[in-house]
């Protein structure tokens, strides 16, 4: 019996042996020149909570934290590679996110000569891509949601392993360089939100491994870029980016696509493209491209499509027929000019599928029996008084003049002095048109796109208070993805003073990547636009600042219209990915002349009438009395003589 213990335990003392040496294997050390530029690269990005008495290699919390559900954008990891003969470990991924570094991009990674990615993902970092990266093996470079500036510089060329680029939401400026036509090994590469200017480099047609190509928010000129050689892309995103139509024909080479996303083209109209084969598409984008005539056929045929945004252009004729695409989630078919009857196979979808078909010229005739929350009529039918018509409206008629209206967008009843603002609490949906109390109601449009943390639908609530009087005004606001209208009826005609208030209360004013937020959006008022690239922080001076942008408006046909609309520019990940469009805290309106005085209701018109009556009848009995006793009098005297 002891003979079989000792036997086991030898056997588990030598396993135990042979694991520890074998985890040892696996966890040795940095080279000592590995260690000295994890250093420098800590100095250079100011990051002070490296503790350089442990192993980086070991996979301890220090060097590599575990994901927290608190800090859902955090993340510190230094992984190595272990499996070398000589038992050292090489450092080849190093990602910092969303920890506030205020350094510079630090040149010494060069000294890490098995570096493969690089992630500063939203950080407060300065300054330009160091030449050093030039002679780096880098295969990722994730520099995003930062402060960097400068132009691309052409030595990035020489970066040929690159695969994975984003550059996205930095304030990099200057025409792109041809030298990044030589990362011929590139899959993804993401410029969005940023100041480029120039023609888009023919070199770029290089790329022909792209899957994924993100360019919007820029200040591009010229003609879109030529797609034919960019057969293997899968995501096309280019809104807002500056470039003009028409849209190309080589559309028709991107049968890999999954999801395009173009808006707010520049230049000449275009008829809709031939998407012809492209059966894997899911979200498909053409959005204030200045296309006219009517949808193509082949969008039909997109058996896999799920969203499909064709708003703000100018189809006409009546709506194709895509009742074969039975996946459907969203429909915006918002701002063009189709006509005839709303088909039943669009209207008869599962009520979870958002519809919207506002600001169209639909036959009235055909509006649907019933009314449901995802489904926006507003302005579809081809009618003169668009507030008064429609089934879904059900607004009464006039019943007297109004002559101001004050809205607390966002939030509940709110006074300052002696003016009550109204509430707005109703969450407004992806296509949503809610009406108030007879003489107010609000139009929604739009899907927030690339969301990675739930977001509060289309409310934003301040965290700080703002001075001033009315500072309970800026303490909500309504936001939209796309497009939001507010609109006043009942009012009576003539010249009002319409203040629209504002205060940017979703970004941060700190040395953080919570600050670096743009949000821009454009401003029609009576469907004429006064504000173009409108920008809260900017115009304000900062965040958490009132802004009153006051306009002489007139009301004709009873009615006001205020739309706050998204043309594509800005950023979209800041403070989380999801965070942009427009953002309007209040709005108030005042006549400009002093309303008549208040008209007599029927009722007490029949009031006074019967007072006065009265009163009539009471003096005239009463001078009567006065004569009756007078005369009684007089004869009583003569009848004594």
């Amino acid at each position: 019996m002891p003979t079989i213990f000792n036997f086991f335990l030898i056997f588990f003392t030598i396993v135990i042996c042979f694991t520890a040496a074998n985890i040892e294997a696996q966890t040795g050390q940095l080279p000592k020149d590995e260690v000295e530029a994890l250093r420098e690269v800590a100095d250079q990005l100011g990051k002070k909570d490296w503790d350089f008495k442990l192993n980086p290699c070991d996979g301890n919390s220090n060097w590599s934290t575990p994901k927290r559900k608190d800090m859902p954008l955090y993340t510190n990891i230094l992984e190595c590679n272990c499996t070398f003969l000589d038992n050292l470990c090489h450092v080849e991924n190093i990602s910092l996110i969303g920890q506030d570094l205020a350094g510079v991009l630090p040149a010494s990674l060069a000294k890490l000569p098995y570096l493969r990615n690089i992630n500063l993902n939203r950080n407060y970092l300065s300054g330009i891509i160091p030449p050093e990266w030039a002679s780096t093996k880098l295969e990722s470079m994730t520099i995003s949601n930062n402060r960097l500036s400068g132009p691309v510089p052409e030595y990035i060329g020489n970066m040929t392993l690159l695969v994975n680029v984003s550059l996205e939401t930095n304030l990099f400026n200057g025409s792109l360089p041809a030298e990044l036509g030589n990362l011929v090994n590139l899959q993804k590469l993401n410029l969005k939100a940023n100041n480029f200017t120039g023609e888009w480099p023919v070199e770029l047609n290089n790329l022909t491994k792209l899957i994924e190509l993100r360019i919007s928010s820029n200040s591009f000129v010229g003609k879109l870029p030529n797609f034919e050689s960019w057969k293997n892309l899968r995501m096309l995103e280019i809104e807002g980016s500056g470039f003009e139509g028409p849209l190309p024909p080589s559309f028709s080479v991107l049968t890999s696509l999954e999801e395009l996303r173009i808006s707010d083209l520049n230049g000449v109209a275009s008829e809709f493209p031939s998407l012809t084969n492209m059966t894997r598409m899911s979200k498909l984008v053409l959005r204030s491209c200045n296309i006219h005539g009517n949808i193509h056929d082949s969008v039909a045929e997109m058996i896999a499509l799920r969203f499909l945004d064709l708003s703000f252009n100018k189809l006409e004729g009546g709506i194709a027929n895509l009742e074969g695409v039975t996946g459907m989630e969203a429909t915006y078919l918002t701002g063009n000019d189709f006509v005839g009857r709303i088909p039943d196979w669009l209207t008869s979808r599962d009520t979870r599928n958002v519809i919207d078909l506002s600001y169209n010229k639909f036959d009235e005739s055909s509006e649907p029996s019933t009314c449901r929350d995802n489904l926006n009529l507003f302005r579809s039918f081809k009618v003169e008084n668009f507030v008064e018509r429609g089934k879904c409206f059900s607004a009464s008629p006039c019943s007297e003049d109004k002559y101001s209206l004050h809205i607390n967008c966002g939030g509940g009843n709110v006074t300052v002095g002696d003016t009550t603002y109204i509430a707005d609490e109703d969450s407004a949906g992806a296509a949503k048109f809610v009406y108030w109390k007879g003489n107010w109601g609000t139009s929604s449009t739009g899907h927030f796109w690339d969301t990675d943390v739930s977001l509060n639908d289309h409310k934003a609530k301040n965290v700080s208070a703002i001075k001033g009087d009315e500072s309970q005004l800026y303490m909500t606001a309504h936001l939209s993805p796309l497009s939001m209208t507010y609109f006043g009826r009942c009012l009576a005609n003539g010249n009002y003073t319409l203040t629209l208030h504002f205060a940017e209360i979703v970004y941060r004013d700190n040395q953080s990547f919570q600050s670096l937020g743009r949000r821009i959006f454009d401003v029609y008022i009576q469907d004429k636009l006064k504000f173009k690239d409108f920008d809260i922080k900017r115009l304000a001076g900062g965040v958490d600042k009132a802004l009153k942008e006051k306009f002489n408006v007139t009301v004709k046909d009873k009615t006001l219209q205020v739309r706050f609309q998204y043309a594509g520019k800005g950023t979209t990940s800041i403070p989380s990915r999801g965070n942009y469009g427009p953002l309007v805290s209040a709005i108030s309106l005042e006549a400009n002349f002093k309303p008549p005085p208040p008209q007599e209701t029927s009722s007490n018109q029949k009031k006074k009438i019967l007072i006065v009556a009265g009163a009539v009848t009471s003096s005239l009995a009463l001078v009567l009395m006065i004569f009756f006793v007078a005369w009684k009098k007089r004869r009583n005297r003569k009848l004594m003589e």
